[in-house]
């Protein structure tokens, strides 16, 4: 998994959570400043091994 920068045609920033395959699993939302895009990246890497998951396909 890598997390890719991008710079968008307005001059923002998104990311996109890329498998080790390729292919695109996430993308976030834009942000105005660079600065914000890294930390929430931060924030996600520190985070994500506790992450809950909730399915909500159960009936």
């Amino acid at each position: 998994m890598k997390f890719v920068v991008k710079k968008t045609s307005n001059g923002q920033y998104r990311f996109n959570m890329v498998a080790s395959n390729g292919q695109v699993v996430a993308t976030s939302e834009t942000y105005t400043r660079k600065s914000s895009a890294l930390n929430t990246i931060a924030s996600i890497q520190q985070r994500a091994n506790a992450a809950a998951v909730d399915d909500q396909t159960a009936a």
